[in-house]
């Protein structure tokens, strides 16, 4: 593929990536700021108590046969039907394991609304088995742009239904109605946009062939989803449902900034990195390329959240959710770096060493849930502070392996990042200083987003920013089109 063809690709996946993920982010936001001011954060405590179950059933639904077969370089019918009936089948018995589980993980938590909850909200996951094929070949394909209008229409439904079900006082059983809707409104259209029509003729060759490789970033992620959901354990076991409510709140703020990056740079990170393996020289381009966009978007937005939080929570969903404010501030620090790992790891795995990455994700999170629970006794944010300085600290062990495969040296990454870090904490002290003496917390908020903005867009044209101006200029010629 030509450079021009490839940066072509890269640029239109990115948009519709950034696209997809953004617009569900606000569409998110919205309707979420509104159900938040209706229901109490026990409600969303009740339901995040249940959602590393749903985390870790999704994970091993996929066993890492999408990545698996996104990595390869020619796919038949046969390897997306095979992964097709693994997961329904493997939905089905978890499935039931869990249905009849629930007793024990309402008595754990000590909340027996838990049982008839949790049989509901984990049919989210037996519904999404019959849709993980059909978003691998979307994902393979680099269909981002139906894989926007997927994503797009899922959360558009779904929020309007747990509005709806917030209004006529459903309380935790409205979020777990969304949750359900939203798989299913994501499944039905996958099935509508997805080339595959899946066959009764199950061949189990084609999981044979992938699980070396798919078995390790299996193991990965089920210890990256019991490290991502430790702290609603903790919480759920050991304080209140109203901590854990604080705590679901804080990280899914975060998480909805972070995946509008991560999922904009995921989205074709790996083809291109898979598609340029063959040329080294021109992948470490590709790479640092991705590192300074990321840097342009991640540390502005992700800073920029924890930056206004205080007066957005305040001015959208009132006093009452205050408490979540330090969650969302410690872990965006964490936010902004995220998404050097998703480049660093999808170099690996674009190289098939899903056992570098497996023993290095091992490593992390075994360090990882020791510093947790040894800070457990100091209390919930010097734990969480623990979590952050070791995922930041993890980065260094990616790229040690990284710059093993393409010869990407640490000043290199540090040449291509601190830039727009230094920009941005420049550009939010300069802000600061002009808003600390406003009383008037809507006119706080505005001019700390309106100056930060500017500010910043200033600073990239006056250092003569290669990455601003194309993306301005991919802007003005995508507009251009749709008017021709």
């Amino acid at each position: 593929m030509s450079e021009e063809s490839l940066k072509t690709r890269a640029a239109k996946g990115l948009f519709w990536g950034g696209l997809s993920n953004g617009l569900q982010q606000i569409i998110g936001a919205v309707f979420g700021i509104i159900i938040m001011r209706i229901l109490s954060p026990d409600d969303y405590g009740l339901t995040g108590m249940l959602a590393i179950f749903t985390a870790i059933a999704n994970t091993i639904l996929d066993s890492g046969f999408t990545t698996a077969l996104i990595n390869r370089k020619e796919v038949k019918h046969e390897d997306y039907n095979a992964v097709f009936w693994f997961s329904l089948f493997a939905g089905i018995l978890l499935y039931v394991i869990l249905f009849f589980s629930a007793p024990f993980i309402a008595q754990f938590y000590d909340k027996p609304e838990l049982i008839s909850l949790s049989r509901f909200l984990f049919l989210s996951f037996l519904i999404g088995s019959t849709g993980i094929a059909h978003n691998a070949i979307l994902f393979k394909k680099m269909m981002v742009k139906e894989r926007a209008k997927i994503d797009i229409a899922a959360v558009s439904v779904s929020s309007i239904i747990g509005l709806i079900l917030a209004l006529k006082g459903f309380a935790y059983w409205g979020l777990a109605i969304q949750t359900v809707s939203q798989t299913l409104m994501a499944v039905l259209l996958r099935w509508y946009f997805s080339p595959l029509k899946p066959t009764f003729s199950f061949h189990i060759a084609p999981l044979k062939e992938m699980f070396g490789f798919g078995s390790k970033l299996f193991a990965t992620n089920i210890l990256g989803q019991i490290n991502g959901n430790i702290f609603s354990i903790l919480l759920g076991r050991f304080y209140t449902v109203e901590q854990v409510g604080y705590y679901s709140q804080g990280n899914k703020w975060m998480w909805m900034g972070l995946t509008t990056i991560t999922g904009m740079i995921g989205s074709v990170a790996q083809p291109i990195f898979v598609e340029v393996r063959e040329d080294i020289p021109r992948q470490l381009s590709v790479f640092r390329k991705m590192l300074r966009f990321g840097s342009f978007v991640s540390f502005p937005a992700m800073l920029g959240l924890a930056f206004v939080w205080e007066e957005f929570i305040l001015l959208t969903v009132g006093e009452k959710w205050m408490d979540s404010i330090p969650f969302l501030q410690i872990l965006s620090v964490w936010g902004a770096f995220a998404y050097l790992s998703t480049l660093y790891t999808n170099i690996l795995i674009a190289y098939g060493k899903s056992n570098i990455l497996f023993g290095g994700n091992m490593c992390i999170y075994v360090i990882q849930l020791i510093v947790v629970f040894a800070f457990f006794p100091l209390g919930i944010f010097p734990m969480i502070k623990a979590y952050v300085g070791c995922n930041i600290i993890g980065l260094f062990v990616w790229h040690y392996f990284v710059n093993k495969l393409i010869g990407i040296r640490i000043w290199e990454v540090l040449k291509d990042i601190l830039p727009y870090l230094t920009i941005t904490l420049g550009t939010f002290a300069v802000v600061w200083l002009i808003t600390y003496n406003i009383e008037y917390i809507y006119m706080t908020l505005v001019l700390k987003i309106v100056l930060s903005i500017i500010l910043y867009m200033i600073i990239m044209k006056a250092t003569n920013s290669v990455i601003f101006k194309e993306s301005i200029q991919f802007l003005i010629n995508s507009r251009k089109k749709n008017y021709e």
